[in-house]
Parts: structure tokens; sequence; C-alpha cells
């Protein structure tokens, strides 16, 4: 997961994007100027920007432009408003943005967003050796392993003499964001099942917040009435 850095003036943006993105895995840091922001570029060097364009102080395409000529822009930045203009967006990207998103931000738009940023800023990884690996493994000549276009089979686990989870086949080759919506929904049907629809226990072998546990379900349309013991959870 990333370190993110959320600019932006407005405190319920930043209280928003903080909530949304800690429920991802991501580690936030949040400033609502750009001293603020000045001041934590110094201390470190975030993975991902989203920095607001419009803020009563210095406004975000300065930052941006100052950043770059002290050599400090060595991080992806995505750009933010709510009374932007095309103008606007071709200059932050001429000036080292990678993306522009316009307020109000839907939770689609910003993840994909900060998906692609991550992906682009990543180093690329090195092709694994091909010694004892399968002959199915090895390294194509283009150093890509060798994935069968179907996709993969996860079997279910066995509790209680009984099966959880039925085998799930999770195609490959589709976009990341609906194949980990996939997983994920296969991933918190199984521990549901397994704790009798206990949101409580579910929550504590997840590692989520019940609030954000509940969320995270309504948003992958895991149906909680299937799990729902009599007792309640």
């Amino acid at each position: 997961m990333a370190t993110i850095l959320v600019v932006d003036d407005e405190l319920g943006i930043r209280a928003l994007l903080s909530e949304i993105l800690s429920d991802e895995g991501h580690t936030i840091e949040l400033a609502e100027n750009a001293t603020q922001a000045r001041a934590v570029r110094e201390r470190m060097r975030p993975d991902l920007v989203l920095l607001d364009i419009w803020m009563p102080d210095v406004d975000g395409v300065t930052l941006l432009k100052e950043w770059g000529g002290a050599g400090l822009l060595t991080m992806p930045v995505i750009m933010m408003s709510g009374h932007g203009t095309i103008d606007t967006a071709v200059e932050a990207t001429k000036f080292g943005a990678i993306a522009f998103l316009e307020k109000p931000i839907t939770l689609q738009k910003l993840l994909r967003a900060v998906e692609q940023a991550l992906v682009k800023a990543a180093p690329p990884r090195p092709a694994p050796a091909a010694a004892g690996l399968p002959s199915y493994a090895r390294p194509e000549p283009s150093g890509l392993p060798a994935v069968p276009s179907h996709g993969v089979n996860l079997s279910g686990h066995m509790a209680g003499g009984g099966m959880l989870a039925s085998e799930q086949s999770f195609e490959l080759d589709r976009p990341l964001r609906e194949a980990r919506d996939a997983f994920e929904k296969s991933y918190f049907e199984f521990h549901l099942a397994k704790e009798n629809g206990s949101m409580t226990r579910v929550a504590e072998k997840t590692g989520l917040e019940r609030t954000h546990l509940y969320r995270k379900l309504k948003q992958l349309g895991v149906d909680l009435s299937r799990n729902k013991r009599g007792a309640g959870g």
C-alpha cells in the first residue's frame, strides 16, 4: 500500500478522501494549505499527492511548479478542483500533474485514478528466475510469465465438515479493479459464512472497523441477509 498526501483547504474533502483511501489500506498524510504541504514534502516523499488547485494562500498549480523547479516532484500528482477548466487541467499536466479530478469526486473515479497513478509510479519488477520453475511458469521471451488467459481457481475451505465457499474462478483478462472486487467479494462472503454472519468477528478477522466493513460489503454487493444469525452479529 502507498503513502498518500491529500492537500485541500476544505476539511470535509480531506476527511472524506482520508476515510476512503485509509479503507483501501493506504497511509494518509493531510495538509490544508501549501505551507503544510511543503512541510510534509520536506519530511518525506509520499508515493502520491492529491492536490487541490484553488487554495487561499498558494494555489495548487503554483505549488506544483515550485516542487518541479526545486527537483521535489519525484512522485505522481493528481490535481483536484470544483471550478477547474480544460485550460487549467492542461496547464497542470504541462507542469507535471498526471491526472485531473473534477469535484465532486466519485468513489469510482478516485480509486481508478489513484490505482493508475501508483501503477505508473511503481518501479518495474525484475523477471523471476526460470531455473527450477515448472515449464508453464517459466518466462516467455518477452520476460513476462505465461499466465493462462481463462483465470485462476481458488478452492473453498473446509470447516465443520462442510464447504464454506465453492470453487471460485477469477478471470485475469479484465480490469484490475473488477478483478479485485470479485476477489474481495468472495473473501468477505467466505468469512461471513465461517463466522455465521457475525459482523463483530468478521471485523476482527479482517482488521476492519465495523462501520468500514459495512460500507465495504455494501459497495461490493455482498448479500448480508444470507449469513445473518438469529441472534444478530
